[in-house]
């Protein structure tokens, strides 16, 4: 992976040593042990980035559709050319199993998404005598969280570069090495110097400033919810374009007539996805009454097959929680959720047996959880999942939707269209129905969960402003 210590960001197509002089340790998770260091970029790299972004807007914002397809497959490229030195600093720095490989094949995938969604997208529709046109808004801004870092800044920089928009990007400081690794890999794309800027640097310094700079008219956030808040605040003086994607406390509905076997693997799949390090994790389990005793029993004896333990081994499903602080934040949850009278199924308090070194925590079930529990209402990020227990179809709507969140829910039936009735009255910006999933469809949140909506069509017009030609 290179020397221990990333001591540049990139800027205007180079590598260049920052400005900035704050050295940050990176760790291996798994291990608790320090990997290397970062030195972090500031306020005047971040400037630095924004200003080459600016000066090659005029350029890139003329290209012409081919020409940025052309763009986005030399990007995909040379991100395969290096998937397997990008899946070591995943598992390396991350902890990511290694049967994650989508954690790159997803940033891979990115590219051909958008490439599949630029050949179609129509920038130029007819409304009345009026020819409205879809124009870039400029300079953007795409800051991004730890837990999934490749298939962010491939995500955002291929939707944002697809709309003819430059870009300046602030990755996690904890995801160094994974950015470092996806730079070196964007670079060889050989793109004009200044259309896309990694700075990495903490969100109160690179951040902020990104987000207050005239400069710099749309941001894409994905994060916490009381960071994007904040990052809504900054952004109101400047009237700012924004994509918020943020929190959730995604609910699992098992309907009455499942296989439980099958719809409650299927609803611990979606509960430990990542990790459970993911804003769409199902963390919030809903099981009928009428087979609740059923659902504990299997849940149990299908926790075995999520086994928590080294990402090295292909067996493991779980691996470490990013830093010391976030394993210390998820105890505290597991603790509240005994102390509120949450009845502990299976895991619990500490570190699983044997892996006393790094992150690690014991896939936690709750039962008997009530819905004005902290556990269930507080994304936890965790291995921590609450069964909760409803009457009839409506009563499990009404615990679903009981929530300042609405990013993601999962339905499953043996019924696919009562499955889709109910998905059609959760508030949330994807409903998944028995494990159905598609890529392009756009992802975003309801409520707390934030403010427009990723990837395809739709991603594509939140990186766009429309400008109506009457003659």
């Amino acid at each position: 992976m290179g020397t221990n210590l990333i001591d540049e960001v990139y800027i205007n197509g180079e590598f260049v040593t920052p400005h900035g002089t704050e050295l940050f340790d990176l760790f291996n998770p798994a291990t608790g042990q320090v990997i290397g260091q970062v030195q972090l970029a500031d306020e005047v790299d971040a400037r630095a980035a924004i200003a080459a972004a600016k000066a090659a807007l005029p350029a890139w914002s003329t290209t012409t559709r081919e020409e940025r397809i052309d763009a986005l497959r030399r990007l995909q490229s040379a991100v395969t050319a290096r998937r397997e030195e990008l899946l070591e600093a995943v598992r390396l720095e991350y902890g990511a199993p290694v049967r994650n490989e989508w954690m790159v094949d997803s940033a891979i995938g990115a590219f051909a998404d958008m490439i599949k969604t630029l050949e179609a997208f129509a920038f130029t529709r007819q409304v009345g005598q009026a020819t409205v046109e879809m124009v870039p808004v400029g300079v953007a801004g795409l800051i991004m969280p730890w837990n999934s870092d490749m298939f962010f800044i491939a995500d955002k920089m291929a939707t944002a570069l697809a709309g003819g928009n430059t870009v300046v990007m602030k990755p996690s400081e904890m995801s160094a090495t994974q950015t470092r690794a996806m730079t070196e890999a964007l670079h060889e794309a050989g793109l004009p110097a200044g259309v896309f800027n990694i700075v990495t640097g903490r969100g109160d310094v690179v951040g902020t400033t990104i987000t207050r700079h005239p400069d710099v008219p749309k941001i894409s956030f994905t994060g916490s919810t009381p960071v994007g808040k904040a990052i809504f605040r900054e952004s109101a003086d400047l009237m700012k374009n924004l994509t918020l994607e943020l929190g959730g406390k995604s609910p699992s509905i098992i309907l009455d007539d499942v296989d439980m076997s099958t719809a409650m693997f299927g609803a611990l799949s979606s509960g430990f996805v990542n990790s459970s390090q993911a804003c769409v994790a199902g963390t919030r389990i809903l099981v009928p009454e009428s087979r609740y005793d059923e659902a504990l029993k299997v849940a149990v004896e299908q926790l075995a097959g999520f086994p928590v333990g080294d990402p090295a081994d292909p067996a493991t499903a779980i691996g470490p929680m990013v830093s010391q602080k976030q394993w210390e934040r998820v105890q505290g949850y597991i603790a509240r959720g005994i102390e509120e009278g949450a009845r502990l199924l299976a895991g619990g308090p500490g570190k699983p047996e044997g892996l006393s070194d790094g992150y690690f925590v014991r896939p936690t079930l709750f039962a008997d959880v009530t819905n004005d529990m902290t556990i269930a209402r507080e994304e936890i990020f965790g291995p921590v999942l609450s069964i909760l227990g409803y009457t009839d179809d409506d009563h499990a709507v009404e615990i679903a939707n009981d929530t300042d969140y609405g990013l993601h829910a999962y339905v499953f039936s043996a019924d696919q269209e009562r499955a889709r009735r109910i998905a059609s009255r959760i508030e949330a910006g994807r409903v998944s129905i028995n494990g159905g999933y598609e890529p392009i469809s756009p992802f975003g949140g309801f409520k707390q969960s934030g403010i427009g909506r990723e990837y395809g069509t739709y991603g594509l017009e939140g990186f766009l402003e429309t400008r109506s030609v009457m003659v």
